[in-house]
C-alpha cells in the first residue's frame, strides 16, 4: 500500500492498494460519475433506495448521485487557506467524543447525501482517504459493500500503526523512510 498526496499542502492524502492502478479517491470519483457503473449499482440495491429514501426512479438517483459527486469533489479539492477539511470530515461512530488516535472519519457533500468517503485522521486537518461508499442503510454492517470499506479502514490504520505512524509528524518520518 502506498499513499498518494491529493492536495500539495499535504492536508489531503488517499491509499494506492497494492496493485491498483489509481487511488481509492480517484476510484470513487470515477465510479460515482459513471452512468452504467451507478444503475447497474442502484438497479442491485433498489429496494435499499426505496426504503430508506423513497426515491423510485433510477435516472433520479444517478443525476443526484452526480450532482453531489460534483459538490465533494470542490469541497475537498479546495486548496485555498481557510479551506477546513474538519467541517467535511467527520467521526465515523457518530456516538464518538473525544479525538482518538488514526481516528475513522466520514464525509459526505451534504446532509441528505448517501455518497460517503472514508479517511483515517492524522492531525487537525489532515486525512488519508481509505475508500468510499453508497450508503443506502442506516448502518454500514448492513450491506457488503459498505463492509468491505469498514474493513479498508480498519486495514489502514493497522498498517498504519505497525509501521509507527499515529500522526502527521510520523507519517512525514514513514514517507522519507520508505523514499530511500
Amino acid at each position: 500500500m502506498t499513499f498518494d498526496k491529493i492536495l500539495e499542502n499535504g492536508r489531503l492524502w488517499a491509499v494506492r492498494y497494492d496493485k491498483d492502478n489509481v487511488n481509492a479517491l480517484e476510484r470513487v470519483l470515477s465510479q460515482w460519475s459513471d452512468a452504467e457503473w451507478l444503475a447497474d449499482f442502484f438497479m442491485q440495491n433498489i429496494d435499499d433506495l426505496i426504503s430508506y429514501f423513497k426515491i423510485t426512479n433510477i435516472e433520479d438517483a444517478i443525476y443526484q448521485t452526480m450532482e453531489d459527486r460534483d459538490e465533494m469533489a470542490c469541497v475537498i479539492m479546495d486548496i485555498s487557506p481557510e479551506a477546513n477539511l474538519d467541517r467535511f470530515f467527520r467521526p465515523l461512530d457518530n456516538n464518538r467524543t473525544s479525538e482518538m488516535i488514526l481516528g475513522k472519519e466520514k464525509g459526505r457533500p451534504n446532509r441528505q447525501s448517501w455518497l460517503r468517503l472514508y479517511a483515517i485522521k492524522l492531525n487537525v486537518g489532515i486525512y488519508i482517504i481509505t475508500g468510499g461508499a453508497i450508503k443506502l442503510t442506516r448502518t454500514m454492517q448492513e450491506r457488503e459493500h459498505t463492509l468491505i470499506e469498514l474493513e479498508r479502514m480498519e486495514k489502514v490504520r493497522n498498517f498504519l500503526l505497525n509501521e509507527h505512524v499515529f500522526d502527521e509528524e510520523s507519517f512525514e518520518d514513514y514517507r522519507k523512510e520508505i523514499a530511500l
